[in-house]
């Protein structure tokens, strides 16, 4: 008998630099799209999915993302007293049952493997997914509920993929895939962050994750992969050929890689536009716009 999906890691102790001097204050996390932080949007995503316990794996400086999860009585009751119950009810979703969050140090930056590793007595001996709030991903179901329904079909390993430019592929993990077709794929093998030329295809691996326990294993043996660091890519990629096995989801949706300036803008418009009270208006101001830009040349 195949065992639920209940926890989920989301490693958030990288320090942001690439929004520097914002992050110099405030974790990259708890950064909006329009009025939700980056890290309520894989909150929701991961509870729609069935997740009921969420182990954070952080680092100095990050007491902010802690405080969000905490409750706001005063601001609760003043709310209450003004009548604003939609906006009540907006703060609740951010409330958090007392032991369903767990928070771990990852004391030295070693990699995004080395960050699950260190959560490996939270998971025990139970399938676990990985979500990376970096990455925002819109989708009907969402991105980690679509791979847990695949799993409950395939048990072993699931990672999600997408078909990316062949020029920026040595910015991802890559699959070996027999073939492409459908949107379950068996995998062959992975290669973290090869060069183009190199490159088994184009389907890239993309921040959510579905694992047993025997990839905790691997990364117990602490090797180091691209980058002199503990590699995820890499310890999943031992699991191939084994008897659980490793499947890539091509999963159905709009991803946003919010790690970088230019995603995170695309989102915050492609999330704006989504909002009935907000599309009209933010729709119009980017029609003027765009009308007094003077674009280049293709």
């Amino acid at each position: 008998m195949k065992r639920k999906v209940s926890k989920a890691v989301f490693p958030v102790a990288g320090l942001g630099t690439r929004f520097l001097p914002a992050t110099k204050s405030i974790p990259k996390e708890i950064m909006t799209l329009v009025d939700r932080p980056l890290i309520q949007y894989a909150i929701d995503e991961a509870r729609e999915a069935g997740i009921k316990e969420f182990i954070f794996v952080t680092a100095k400086g990050k007491s902010a993302l802690e405080d969000y999860f905490d409750g706001a009585p005063e601001l609760e009751k003043t709310l209450r007293k003004k009548g604003k119950d939609d906006l009540l009810r907006e703060l609740k979703r951010t409330d958090m049952d007392s032991g369903a969050i767990a928070y771990i140090r990852q004391r030295e930056a070693l990699g995004l493997g080395h960050a699950v590793w260190c959560a490996r007595r939270l998971i025990g001996d139970e399938p676990f997914a990985v979500v990376l709030p970096d990455d925002v991903i819109m989708g009907e179901p969402g991105c980690l509920k679509q791979m847990v329904d695949a799993h409950e079909e395939t048990g072993g390993n699931i990672v999600a993929a997408m078909e990316v430019p062949r020029e920026n592929i040595s910015s991802y993990g890559v699959l070996d895939v027999d073939s492409t077709e459908g949107s379950v794929l068996r995998v062959n093998g992975m290669v973290e962050k090869p060069p183009m030329e190199e490159a088994p295809s184009n389907l890239a691996v993309i921040g959510r994750y579905i694992l047993t326990p025997e990839v905790l294993q691997q990364l117990n043996k602490k090797e180091r992969g691209a980058g002199d660091e503990i590699q995820l890519t890499d310890a999943i990629a031992r699991e191939v050929g084994g008897d659980r096995g490793v499947y890539g989801l091509r999963f159905s949706g709009e991803r946003y890689d919010c790690g970088s300036k230019a995603g995170y803008l695309q989102a915050t418009v492609r999330f704006g536009l989504s909002r009935p009270e907000l599309r009209d208006e933010l729709a119009e101001f980017i029609r003027d716009i765009a009308s007094t830009l003077d674009m280049p040349e293709q």
